[in-house]
């Protein structure tokens, strides 16, 4: 059937200035700077990205020929499936998978997708391009991660001067982990799904060192709130506040939707959660602010941190205002970062003597052994725990 065009016509195509461009149904018009018109396409067919000069309008090239040559290319790739023997299967490139895999994740209802499309698109993808998928070896994931460990961490002061690049952090093996676990989940998925017969490789991990737990204390937690308030960012204050008083992390809190919020039962509904949908507690200080927070938000807002810019509807980073607010509360923004709020949280409900399964359900970590390494931050909640043991043992002595 033939396909419809509404920006890609004989009208607009006349029309368009010079510099720009009209991108329809993979075909590409662009009117160059001498006045000359170029086609082009730009397509993916069975995992390949074809990518064509058709030529040019003063050689009398037009749209149909373009079409004509996208129609040419499928069914070449046709023929050459119809002529693969029996049970073979199309090499699908790594690229191609990603796309594949990342679409279906989302229909099945998949977890932590805004960090997949993150890590595969920022990472994965660029360095494994158009390798097929069951192709990919052991020692080019020694390669991947050799690669990641020279690379310069993502910072938030990007503007930085080149002359102080040395002082950079390099990713950390932790990083690279998260990326690894992301390409072995694509590889279980591949089988699943029937793409790739076997895992073409083994991925070893780094091993990671747990390292210390940055956490602010009621001082530095006070002064942060202080200047938070004092931002020109409306979403920065209410960010801090909910991220300290309930150990969200940074994309559960930007995300939450007016309708989660349940302030009789004193709970945030966090849908797509990393450990799965859960029911987030909070404070009654919390569920004071928020129904004030929440009054003043215009009324056809269904997010709590809505931006009419972004394409999701809310807010997806606030690392320009949070740095902001760190440093004028006179805190190191290169250790104090947005999941220090939670990594806060945590540890001061461990040192206030909560049980660690408690933590647990209300920091939503998968295991206790990931909720035990705040047990070790500043031990005086455990020296009053060994002297409430002592002084029981004297009054029943």
């Amino acid at each position: 059937m033939a396909k419809n065009y509404n920006d890609l016509t004989r009208a607009l195509i006349r029309k368009l200035p010079t510099g720009k461009r009209i991108t329809e149904h993979g075909i590409t018009f662009e009117r160059q700077k001498n006045g000359e018109g170029v086609y082009s396409i730009n397509i993916m067919v069975d995992g390949r990205r074809i990518h064509r000069v058709i030529g040019r309008e003063s050689d009398g090239t037009t749209r149909t020929q373009a079409e004509e040559f996208i129609e040419k290319i499928r069914q070449d790739a046709k023929h050459n499936r119809l002529s693969l023997p029996k049970g073979r299967k199309v090499a699908l490139s790594f690229r191609f998978a990603v796309e594949k895999y990342l679409i279906k994740l989302d229909e099945e209802g998949g977890k932590d997708l805004i960090m997949k499309h993150r890590r595969f698109s920022l990472h994965l993808v660029p360095f494994f391009c158009d390798i097929p998928l069951s192709k990919i070896s052991s020692y080019d994931i020694e390669r991947y991660k050799k690669h990641r460990l020279q690379q310069v961490a993502i910072r938030g002061n990007t503007g930085r001067k080149a002359q102080n690049s040395s002082q950079e952090k390099t990713t950390s093996p932790g990083t690279i982990n998260r990326e690894l676990a992301a390409l072995s989940h694509l590889f279980n998925k591949a089988i699943e799904w029937g793409w790739i017969d076997r895992r073409p490789a083994s991925i070893k991990r780094f091993k990671e060192n747990p390292g210390r737990i940055t956490y602010l204390s009621i001082d530095q937690i006070k002064r942060l709130i202080e200047f938070a308030k004092q931002d020109q960012n409306a979403h920065i204050y209410p960010f801090i506040i909910i991220g300290l008083e309930t150990a969200m992390r940074r994309m559960e809190i930007l995300s939450i939707r007016r309708e989660h919020v349940n302030l009789q039962q004193r709970t945030i509904y966090i849908p797509e959660a990393k450990a799965g949908s859960r029911e987030q507690p909070i404070t009654q200080h919390l569920a004071q602010f928020l129904e004030n927070y929440m009054a003043a938000l215009s009324k056809g807002s269904e997010w709590l941190f809505p931006s009419p810019a972004a394409k999701e509807g809310h807010a997806m980073d606030i690392r320009k205002p949070f740095r902001r607010v760190v440093i004028a509360a006179g805190l190191n923004p290169d250790e104090v970062v947005r999941h220090t709020l939670r990594h806060t949280a945590i540890t001061h409900l461990v040192q206030a003597g909560v049980d660690l399964p408690t933590v647990k359900r209300i920091s939503g970590h998968k295991t206790l052994i990931m909720v035990e390494r705040y047990a070790h931050q500043n031990g005086e909640h455990i020296k009053a725990a060994m002297d409430k043991l002592e002084n029981r043992y004297k009054k029943n002595g």
